[in-house]
């Protein structure tokens, strides 16, 4: 990818900077929960289950309590937690252990070593109870409960982009204990359109349950202030939202809980309140403050991992390439809670990107002894594209058509319905298909020796939009301030400052940017679903035009001028058209700042909800070889195509899906959590947990496709998720075209495409 070159005075946006916070996290400066120094600080360290599902007839804490150092141990009925469901509501387990790895005691000391201690000295009598892991098993009508009690949180579909889309009907599956709700949607005359078909493909897709793999784990810190208010500084997507949620929780109002955001080590969607509300209730019980960072084990076995799926797709088309029928049915395993509405989800993006004559798409939310269900970055779209795009491919071979080509015939349009019958809006699909076509490695695929193989595959996100808003302001020495309340997961920051620096026409050294707390900051969204480029950015557009236009009129007042006829760019105010006369932003800061000032400070002001989502739209080339002794795959070359809407930092989106690419590498030939027959996790740990190493990721080349957004800031739309859905799919296909054996089930492992070569 060609950088933008730098034109100062001309232009912000467009130009490759490094991120705002790249010094303190290169150079080990940045702090994080665990590091902030606490007087008086507590810690805490989880007692796990050890059966996936089993009645808790007692917990005895005595042995561990008499431990010199061990403050206290706590149970469920210690917390003081609002009646409720769903692992908010229980996050240690009450009577019931539903999932190997769930919390059942917390143990609080004065050192992490103690408590560590401690845990072992826990006698929990349990008394297991059989467990619900097969997922088909799970929905039949005579399959065991996994448990007695049910929740749902269904906020997670908004923020994800799905909002409208959480409509539970009635369908024709038996009626299973462990079924939370089937997700049916439907269009037009599918048997009709089947039957006009010149080639139908189907098959059985399986992917598996994967971790968000975060540097930084799970970690919580919460004490009483002295006013009173529950202060909680977490490593949290979201302040507003964990507010919320442990407000409802504990039964506070919201003015009597502060959450901080600290600096997050990576999320990826799995840091969206899951232990705020215990380590609080354990510094509202203990009156000190309480710190729980949890040991990667523990991150493993008791987190929110993207959940597994059993997807039955079928696809057909016409002579000319037109899709006209899709059939799928999904399971999908939420594990023990069902918390996160992924199920919703499932059901509208198995349709993916594409414009169809009819469809009936079922899935199915489905309870198990497996821990809880969470986002990972594009919920459900990697799965589904894998499924879907798999087969796009085979049809057309089936087809004899080219498939890019028939992926351009059958790209939505702006106005096309979506499986869930909302519109699409406009779409950048067709740009980045068109862009993959022409590149050098696509071109190159019938040169490719044996064994070797070029996929390729389209997908997309939805994204989210999402109320924000943000203050701009006039400091002092001329600089400005930028106030938001979001939390810089991705280097969201950098983009922030540079909308800013843009709108206002000053140079982006100029603009600083501030994360405040729940006390003190405007509102914004979680930062997940692709929302914070695109809702918070538009506030931060709006707050800005209120802070210039602040700016014009002081310095109309200033230059005696109508403000009509001033500009402002390089900082300075000057009438259009007479460049050597005018006042610069710094001078106008001294006279608004001083004492006796004759203006208003200049404070602007952004409050704003996007009018419609903005999907970014990607395409993903895979070249592989394979070695037929083996079956280890490797992949030798990687393109990534996307429409960013508009670049506002190239370097930003390069990043973006430099790091979905590699991802994505993970979901097609790496990751897996492995539970045996009795749920016990086996490869709790990095050093069993396979994500891509360094020799794993080739040279990811990347194609910025810009299709601006109408409402996004300046054009711009969010691109975290969209970098990682294609992924999968553009490397089967890859697979496939090396070895003429198609894989139906991820990850694609060596032992994998050996025992299909050998067949």
């Amino acid at each position: 990818m060609a950088l933008a070159e730098e034109v100062r005075g001309r232009t912000v946006v467009g130009i490759a900077r490094p991120r705002v916070d790249s010094v303190p996290k290169v150079t080990g400066a940045a702090s994080y929960t665990g590091d902030v120094p606490i007087g008086g600080l507590v810690h805490g360290r989880l007692v796990l289950s050890p059966h996936a599902h089993a009645r808790i007839d007692g917990i005895d804490a005595g042995p561990a309590l008499a431990l010199p150092g061990v403050v206290a141990v706590l149970t469920a009925g210690d917390l003081g937690i609002a009646d409720g469901s769903g692992r908010a509501h229980e996050p240690l387990a009450r009577d019931e252990v539903v999932f190997a790895g769930q919390p059942v005691a917390l143990v609080l000391a004065e050192s992490e070593a103690v408590a560590e201690d401690a845990v072992e000295a826990v006698v929990v009598d349990y008394q297991p109870l059989d467990a619900v892991l097969d997922l088909e098993r799970a929905v039949e009508a005579d399959a065991p409960a996994a448990r007695t009690g049910s929740g749902g949180d269904e906020a997670d579909v908004a923020m994800h982009g799905d909002a409208g889309a959480v409509e539970v009907l009635e369908g024709a599956e038996p009626a299973s204990p462990n079924v939370t709700g089937e997700h049916v949607r439907t269009n037009g005359d599918l048997a009709g359109a089947f039957a006009a078909c010149a080639a139908v493909v189907e098959g059985r897709f399986r992917t598996p349950w994967v971790h968000q793999s975060y540097i930084e784990p799970q970690s919580v810190s919460a004490w009483i202030d002295g006013d009173g208010t529950l202060v909680i500084q977490a490593a949290t997507q979201g302040i507003f939202y964990t507010r919320q949620h442990v407000a409802k929780v504990l039964g506070l109002p919201l003015t009597g809980v502060r959450v901080i955001g600290a600096t997050l080590g990576g999320g990826f969607g799995g840091k969206i309140g899951l232990f705020e509300p215990l380590v609080a209730a354990a510094a509202l019980r203990l009156e000190r403050p309480v710190r729980v960072v949890l040991t990667r084990t523990e991150d493993f076995a008791a987190t929110n991992p993207a959940p597994g799926c059993l997807i039955d797709l079928k696809i057909g088309a016409s002579a000319d390439g037109e899709l006209l029928g899709l059939q799928a049915r999904i399971l999908l395993d939420e594990g023990a809670f069902a918390d996160f509405s992924a199920a919703s989800f499932a059901a509208g993006r198995i349709g993916g990107p594409y414009r169809w004559a009819a469809w009936e798409a079922r899935c199915l939310g489905v309870r198990t002894n497996r821990v809880g269900s969470g986002a990972y970055r594009a919920p459900t779209a990697p799965q589904t594209a894998f499924a879907l795009e798999s087969l796009v491919d085979e049809l057309a071979e089936r087809l004899g058509l080219d498939p890019v080509e028939l992926r351009i015939r059958n790209a939505a349009e702006e106005g096309d319905q979506r499986l869930d019958g909302v519109p699409w809006p406009g779409l950048g699909l067709r740009e980045a298909l068109e862009a993959a076509r022409a590149h050098p490695l696509w071109q190159r695929r019938s040169e490719l020796p044996e064994n070797e193989g070029m996929g390729l595959a389209a997908g997309l996100f939805p994204g989210a939009k999402s109320a924000a808003a943000a203050v701009c302001r006039l400091d002092a020495d001329g600089g400005v301030t930028v106030v938001t309340g979001s939390v810089d997961m991705s280097g969201t920051d950098t983009g922030l400052v540079a909308i800013a620096a843009e709108v206002l026409g000053v140079d982006h050294d100029r603009v600083r940017i501030v994360a405040g707390d729940t006390a003190n900051a405007p509102h914004a969204p979680v930062s997940g679903g692709s929302t914070i480029t695109y809702s918070q950015g538009n506030a931060v557009r709006a707050a800005a035009q209120d802070a210039r236009e602040q700016l014009l009129r002081i310095g109309g007042e200033e230059l005696e001028i109508a403000v009509e006829d001033l500009e402002l760019t390089d900082g300075v105010i000057r009438p259009l058209g007479a460049p050597s006369r005018g006042v610069t932003v710094e001078e106008i800061a001294r006279k608004v700042t001083g004492f006796g000032s004759p203006y208003p400070p200049v404070e602007g002001h952004g409050r704003t909800v996007p009018v419609e989502l903005a999907p970014s739209a990607a395409c993903h080339l895979a070249h592989v070889r394979v070695d037929p002794e083996s079956g280890f795959v490797r992949v030798l070359g990687y393109v990534s195509v996307q429409d960013v809407g508009r670049a506002i930092n190239p370097s930003l989106c390069q990043a973006q899906m430099h790091g979905g690419a590699a991802q994505a590498i993970g979901w097609a030939l790496h990751e897996q959590l492995e539970h045996d027959e009795d749920g016990q996790l086996l490869n709790g740990s990095f050093v069993e947990y396979a994500i891509p190493a360094s020799d794993s990721v080739p040279p990811i080349e990347t194609v910025i496709v810009e299709v601006p957004a109408p409402h996004g800031p300046l054009g711009a739309k969010g691109i975290g998720e969209s970098a990682v859905v294609p992924g999968p799919a553009a490397l089967a296909n890859a697979v496939h075209d090396a070895t003429g054996s198609r894989f139906r089930e991820l990850p694609i492992t060596p032992e994998r495409v050996w025992r299909a070569l050998a067949r």
